[in-house]
Parts: C-alpha cells; structure tokens; sequence
C-alpha cells in the first residue's frame, strides 16, 4: 500500500487522521507520516501489517453491511 492508496482508504472510511490511527493502534502522527511517506527527511514505508489491518477493516464494515441489508429485508 502506497501513501495515495492508504489516503484513498482512510478517507473513503470517513476516518479522520485521529479515527484511523485509534482503528490501527497508531498515534495520530505516524498517520500524517504514512500520508506524506515521509517522516522528516526519511521516506517511510506502510508496513504490510497495517495495509492488513485496512483491509480486515475493510471486510468488517462490508460484513456489517450485508448483515444489516438482510436484517432490513425481513
């Protein structure tokens, strides 16, 4: 996951910066670092375990959905 592709998926969420890093156990900072893919003058990289957490985060809330839609379908 590249910094477009992680801004992509916090805003597509409706995350805030704090929303996101209290959902991936970050603080607010290595957010904005993950954002920028900088942290100072070194290029940071998005770590495989937290583009795994975006995507469990993601079939979560499609789980919901579906769950919810056959609910309302009753």
């Amino acid at each position: 996951m590249d910094k477009v592709s992680f801004k992509k998926w916090r805003k597509k969420n409706g995350f805030s910066q704090q929303e996101a890093a209290s959902m991936l156990g970050l603080k607010r900072r290595m957010i904005q670092y993950y954002e920028k893919g900088k942290k100072g003058d070194k290029d940071i990289q998005i770590p495989k375990y937290i583009e795994l957490a975006c995507e469990g985060l993601d079939l979560k809330n499609k789980i919901a959905k579906l769950i919810n839609a056959k609910g309302d379908s009753k």
